[in-house]
């Protein structure tokens, strides 16, 4: 019986195999490349808003605090969006006129909310809270980036399970003092400029007194030091006085690196493990 197969048909099947196989992998590659692209990250995007509100202006050039705006920050789940109230607090006295603010004056007016674009969303089934974080040492920074040097809103990093899964497997790496989650110039320590901190021995639950931080070396005299060991201070940052109230340690811990000083705020706040924080429903709820 005669061969239904010429012999290159071996040559060819094989090939075929081959060539389908490194199809498969540069697909995989390709969608791979795709899903962390900003076309579907959507990360350095910067969406039209009905007012360019410029957080560059508000927060560097006037100095408004985060929570100036965004009010429920520290005691809810969400930051917030301002309502329009928050709004003409400022512009019922400045800029009345300006074409730009048009939409707040006609919201104003009207009782109808401005439609802003929401940056930062994350998709329905994941649970994301913004008290837990601001209360455990995370700043605004880590997460939105340098809001103040944005003219314009945008998204910095990914807001993929990925990049919040690396910092639940570390968090030390981001942690810093809770006087300082709203700083948006806060820098690691270094060797040239150290962090010294200290338990103030409370444990009431209240991260924000669990430790004091300061940027003055409290082994120097000095009236930045004096100041350092007046209990009941007024309230200020941690390269200025302890909050008032907040008992001063008697001994500080010198820290010259990122990683030394989240390893100790690790503890002081109580943070969970890494397995803890990366179990699923940390997030998903």
């Amino acid at each position: 019986m005669a061969q239904v197969f010429d012999r290159s048909s071996n040559a060819l099947v094989r090939f075929s195999l081959v060539l389908t196989g490194l199809i498969v992998i540069a697909l995989g590659v390709t969608l791979n490349e795709l899903q962390r692209s900003p076309w579907v990250t959507r990360q350095g995007q910067r969406p039209d808003q009905p007012i360019p509100f410029s957080h560059k202006h508000h927060v560097e050039g006037l100095g408004l605090q985060c929570q100036y705006c965004h009010t429920q920050v520290e005691k809810a789940g969400y930051a917030g969006i301002p309502p329009t109230k928050t709004c003409i607090n400022c512009h019922a006295q400045i800029w009345t006129n300006a074409e730009l603010l048009e939409p707040v004056r006609q919201s104003w007016a009207t009782g109808e909310s401005i439609q802003w674009i929401r940056v930062h969303d994350l998709p329905d089934f994941v649970y994301f809270n913004h008290e837990i974080h601001v209360n455990k040492g995370i700043g605004c920074a880590s997460c939105h980036g340098r809001v103040d040097e944005m003219p314009l809103m945008y998204q910095q990093n990914t807001l993929q399970m990925e990049w919040c899964l690396n910092c639940h497997r570390n968090p030390a790496v981001n942690l810093r003092p809770t006087s300082e989650v709203y700083n948006m110039a806060w820098q690691d320590p270094s060797t040239d400029k150290p962090v010294w901190c200290g338990s103030t021995g409370k444990n009431d639950g209240t991260t924000a007194q669990a430790v004091s931080c300061t940027t003055v070396d409290p082994t120097k005299g000095g009236p930045e030091v004096a100041a350092l060991q007046t209990a009941g201070a007024a309230s200020g940052t941690v390269s200025d006085v302890p909050a008032a109230g907040v008992p001063v340690p008697a001994s500080y811990t010198k820290f010259t690196n990122q990683m030394d000083l989240g390893k100790y705020l690790t503890a002081q706040y109580h943070i969970r493990t890494p397995n803890e924080l990366s179990s699923c429903e940390t997030c998903h709820r």
